[in-house]
């Protein structure tokens, strides 16, 4: 994703991943909340089922004290994978993905996650 009016630099990509051992909400990731941060985006959020049994998935945004459900008892079938998005989610500073499994010990989550920059060079570094 490319927003052309604002300069943006890519600060960093990576996959967060979570395995959800309990059915308490999970933090899948946080966006940084540095000074050189501008935001990141999700591209892409996989869930597996690995038990051989059907079981739901919650998304949620936290921005500051508010709670947005992205997804509420989304489906996941007995041994597949589901791909929740079909455009790109931006967070920005500080906001938090979380996940939470109807069931233990059944479902896997990795979200893929590009963080943008407003400087090429960080103002840590000069």
């Amino acid at each position: 994703m490319l927003v052309t009016t604002i300069p943006q630099y890519v600060l960093g990509m990576t996959n967060a991943k979570v395995d959800l051992t309990t059915t308490n909400a999970t933090v899948l990731y946080t966006a940084p909340s540095a000074a050189d941060f501008n935001s990141s985006v999700i591209s892409s959020i996989l869930v597996s089922e690995d038990s051989g049994n059907a079981d739901t998935i919650t998304v949620t945004l936290t921005s500051g004290t508010t709670v947005f459900s992205l997804f509420k008892v989304k489906a996941v079938g007995a041994n597949t994978t589901v791909e929740l998005l079909t455009n790109d989610l931006v967070l920005q500073s500080g906001e938090i993905l979380k996940v939470t499994a109807a069931t233990a010990n059944r479902l896997h989550v990795v979200a893929s996650v590009q963080e943008f920059a407003i400087h090429r060079t960080p103002q840590s570094a000069l």
